[in-house]
């Protein structure tokens, strides 16, 4: 990764883990994906942009390998997540094959440009819901 993607990296993720994403977990509507900690086997909630389409919900992370709720979600792939306030058990995939930029378009329009602007490598993420 070139010096100012890794700066950029830094920086933005500093913001959400102490500032950003402390307060939208707040929101009781705001979707959630919740993983198991790699390491410490303790839930793990992040805030996240994606849509539910059919049984499959869909997100793309702006960090790829590198964003914690992936490696997360590589070290055990059941995962949980919160749309609209109720919460669903599925099993995550991620998907290094899919246009995540392509994918970008048919997720919520707001999100959606905040991750092309901030991403620097871009990984779709289907979750299979179990119901």
């Amino acid at each position: 990764m070139s010096r100012s993607r890794e700066l950029k990296f830094r920086a933005v993720t500093s913001f959400q883990r102490h500032v950003a994403n402390p307060l939208t977990r707040r929101f009781p509507f705001q979707t959630l994906l919740e993983t198991t900690g790699r390491a410490s086997g303790l839930p793990r909630r992040t805030p996240v942009g994606g849509r539910r389409m059919g049984q499959a919900f869909w997100l793309v992370s702006e960090y790829g390998e590198k964003s914690q709720y992936v490696r997360n979600i590589r070290a055990d792939p059941r995962v949980r997540v919160r749309i609209k306030g109720q919460w669903h058990s599925g099993t995550a995939h991620l998907l290094p094959e899919d246009d995540a930029r392509a994918r970008l378009k048919a997720l919520p329009r707001g999100n959606s440009a905040a991750v092309r602007t901030l991403g620097t490598d871009l990984l779709t993420v289907r979750v299979d819901l179990a119901e």
